[in-house]
C-alpha cells in the first residue's frame, strides 16, 4: 500500500511555525512561511501536515494563506486530522470537518488521520463511528486517503489494525531516542505496522527539538561519524531509513531548519550499520540527561485554566537539571516565561494537561519540580 505516498521522503509539519511573537502561538509569520512554502515545493517536496488545533486552531488558516490560495492544488499534498478532544456528537464530526474544509480552503484532502488515538480515546472513536465516518468522507471524494496517528502501546496498535484493516496507514512517533522507551514504544509499534504491512508516517523524529541540541558527548559520537552532517538530521536520517516508513514530518520553525533538511533529504541516502549502532549510543547518552521527555507539542496548554507554559517551563527545567547549567540564569529565563501566563507552583492540579498529553507525563509532579527548582 506504499503506493499512496509518492515522491520525497520529508513533509513539512505545520505545528511549530516561525512566529512574530515568540510568546503568541498564534503570531503566525505568513511571510516567512510563503518563503518556506516555496523553497520546499521548489526542491521536489511535496507533503504538509497540519490539524485543527495546531498554532491554537490557526495553523489551518496559515496554511490556506501561504500554500493554497497560492500554488495550484496538484503541486501538493495536505494533511489534516480530527482530535477527540474537540467533537461530542456526530454532528460534530461534520461540523469540524467542514470548518478544516473551509479554513484551508481545499475541496478535498489527500490524507485525512483520526487523530492520537489512545486508550483514553479509542472508545470514543468506536462510540461515535468515526472510523466508517472517514471512509465516508473518502467515498464521497473528500479524503483521498484514510488513517490515524497513534500515541500508545503495541497491544492497541496490533487490536485496532486487525479491527480496522481498512486503515490506509499509521502516523508513529519514532525518533532514536524513544526506539526502546517502554512508554512510547517506538519499535514495537513500529513492528506492528510492518506485520500489518501499513505504511508509517513519522512523527517527533527530533523530539520536539530534543535531537536538535544534544549533549557535549553526543555531539561529539555524531560529528566523528560525518562533521558535516547537522545534529537534527542524524533524527531524520534514522527514522527515515526504516524500510516501512514512507514520509517523516519535520516541523520546521524558520528557512535555515527548512534548507537543512532539504539539502540532506533530496538524494536521501539510509543510514550504514555503523551510523545506526552509533545513534542508539547517542541516545543512551541523551536519555541519562533527560528529567522530563517532553517534546514541546503544546496540546496541554490551550485549555490549562491558569495559563501556565507547561512546555516551555520543562524545557527549561531539562537544561537547568543538566551538569554546568547556569541556575542563576535559568531562574532569570523562568521569571520571564512566568510574566506572561502562571508560574508552575499555581497549577490547581485539574489534569486536563495530563489527559490530553500524547507521551502521557504525569505534568502536575512535574511542575511541582520546577516550580521547587525554578522559583
Amino acid at each position: 500500500m506504499s503506493e499512496i505516498f509518492e515522491g520525497k521522503k520529508l513533509g513539512f509539519g505545520l505545528m511549530r511555525l516561525p512566529l512574530l511573537d515568540p510568546k503568541d502561538d498564534t503570531s503566525i509569520d505568513i511571510e516567512q512561511v510563503k518563503e518556506m512554502v516555496d523553497t520546499f515545493l521548489e526542491r521536489g517536496f511535496t507533503y504538509f501536515d497540519t490539524a485543527w488545533m495546531y498554532h491554537s486552531f490557526k495553523s489551518e488558516n496559515a496554511i490556506k494563506e501561504a500554500l493554497v490560495d497560492r500554488i495550484p492544488r496538484e503541486k501538493y499534498t495536505l494533511a489534516t486530522k480530527l482530535h477527540s478532544g474537540f467533537f461530542e456528537t456526530l454532528e460534530d464530526r461534520d461540523k469540524v470537518f467542514n470548518q478544516q474544509l473551509e479554513k484551508t480552503g481545499v475541496d478535498y484532502f489527500d490524507y485525512y488521520l483520526i487523530h492520537d488515538i489512545e486508550r483514553g480515546s479509542i472508545q470514543k472513536y468506536e462510540d461515535l463511528d468515526v472510523f466508517n465516518w472517514v471512509l465516508e468522507k473518502k467515498a464521497a471524494g473528500l479524503v483521498k486517503h484514510v488513517g490515524f496517528s497513534f500515541h500508545a502501546d503495541a497491544e492497541l496498535l496490533d487490536e485496532i489494525l486487525t479491527r480496522h484493516p481498512e486503515m490506509e496507514f499509521v502516523q508513529l512517533q519514532i525518533n532514536y531516542l524513544d526506539w526502546e522507551s517502554e512508554k512510547i514504544q517506538s519499535r514495537l509499534n513500529y513492528e506492528v505496522c510492518v506485520k500489518h504491512n501499513k505504511p508509517v508516517i513519522v512523527m517527533e523524529p527530533v523530539k520536539g527539538g530534543t535531537l536538535a541540541k544534544v549533549p557535549d558527548d553526543a555531539e561529539k559520537m555524531l560529528r566523528n561519524l560525518d562533521a558535516n552532517m547537522s545534529i537534527p538530521s542524524w533524527a531524520i536520517r534514522f527514522a527515515a531509513s526504516l524500510p516501512q516508513v514512507k514520509m517523516v514530518l519535520s516541523g520546521m520553525s524558520n528557512m535555515e531548519q527548512l534548507l537543512n533538511n532539504t539539502d540532506y533529504m533530496q538524494d536521501f541516502k539510509p543510514l550504514n550499520e555503523l551510523e545506526i549502532t552509533t545513534v542508539h549510543a547517542v541516545a543512551d547518552v541523551i536519555n541519562s540527561g533527560i528529567t522530563i521527555p517532553c517534546t514541546g507539542c503544546s496540546y496541554c496548554t490551550p485549555g490549562c485554566p491558569m495559563e501556565i507554559a507547561i512546555p516551555k517551563y520543562f524545557a527549561l527545567y531539562n537544561q537547568d537539571c543538566r551538569d554546568g547549567a547556569d541556575h542563576a540564569a535559568d531562574m532569570e529565563k523562568y521569571k520571564g516565561i512566568a510574566e506572561t501566563g502562571g508560574k508552575a507552583s499555581e497549577c490547581i492540579a485539574c489534569g486536563q494537561c495530563e489527559g490530553i498529553c500524547p507521551q502521557h507525563l504525569s505534568i502536575i509532579d512535574g511542575l511541582k519540580d520546577v516550580a521547587e527548582a525554578l522559583e
